[in-house]
């Protein structure tokens, strides 16, 4: 094996084992540069089992067996990544944060590994992400996992949110018309209403493929979303009515290659 095969190979090692490790973590350890370190980044992410975000790196490769959760993520996956990286400079450090599922609130999991913040989750796949990370509090809320997806749902669920309370929570959509938002699972809209009542402030993520739809089951009206952040691809008359509902419209178009922004 050659030695760049085998630095990176260890690298890997390294941050499998602990979930997210820092730049100058890694380059310590394996007694290298930090621009070395990058380069091997590099190749790893591009292999999809290492991601960079804010302050260093975490493991991205096997989770736990979702294929449902998986073949989505490629689905408009540069708009996806556009709305989490303007989603995470509405939060701050400290922040408590309520997340489903969905994929695109997966992206915004993604970036805000390594950051000081209480994580309230019902997605095993996110869970992942923030177990092993020592900067932030992690709660996983319990229930009956829906096997394609790998989030938890049902009475149980309901019943733990009711005794939370969180600064902010973070949906995604299957989709949106003028009667308001949609998912494709009752049990979920059930959960995610009580996420939507256990926080200050409702934020939907979505990108603009998902306009001018419906899915099986109603989550809510326009109305009781405060902020919705989607991609450039969003129309002039959708801007129109969602600000007519008192809805605070955040477009993204930050390059989908951009860091992270500092706290």
């Amino acid at each position: 094996m050659a030695v760049a095969e085998e630095r990176r190979s260890r690298l890997l090692e390294l941050v499998r084992s602990k979930g997210f490790a820092s730049l100058p973590e890694l380059a310590e350890v394996l007694r290298v540069s930090e621009s070395t370190i990058r380069r091997d980044l590099d190749q790893l992410e591009s292999s999809g089992t290492a991601r960079r975000t804010h302050g260093g790196v975490f493991y991205a490769g096997s989770s736990p067996a979702l294929p449902h959760f998986d073949e989505h993520q490629p689905a408009q996956w540069g708009k996806k990544r556009q709305i989490a990286h303007r989603t995470v400079e509405l939060i701050q450090n400290g922040d408590s944060l309520l997340l489903d599922g969905g994929s695109t609130t997966y992206e915004v999991a993604r970036l805000l590994v390594g950051r000081p913040l209480q994580i309230v989750t019902n997605s095993l796949p996110v869970a992942n992400l923030f177990a092993s990370d020592a900067n932030s509090d992690l709660v996983l809320l319990g229930g009956y996992v829906y096997p394609r997806t790998g989030v938890s749902l049902g009475p149980h669920t309901n019943e733990m949110l009711a005794r939370l309370n969180v600064r902010k929570t973070i949906l995604s959509v299957a989709g949106i018309n003028e009667r308001g938002c949609y998912n494709s699972n009752l049990l979920l809209v059930e959960t995610e209403r009580a996420m939507m009542r256990a926080a200050e402030e409702v934020l939907v993520v979505a990108d603009s493929t998902k306009f001018g739809h419906q899915s099986l089951a109603h989550l809510c009206n326009l109305e009781s979303i405060h902020k919705l952040v989607v991609d450039a691809g969003i129309t002039d008359d959708w801007k129109i009515r969602l600000q007519e509902a008192d809805m605070e419209v955040l477009i993204a178009e930050r390059p989908t290659d951009s860091a992270s922004p500092s706290p």
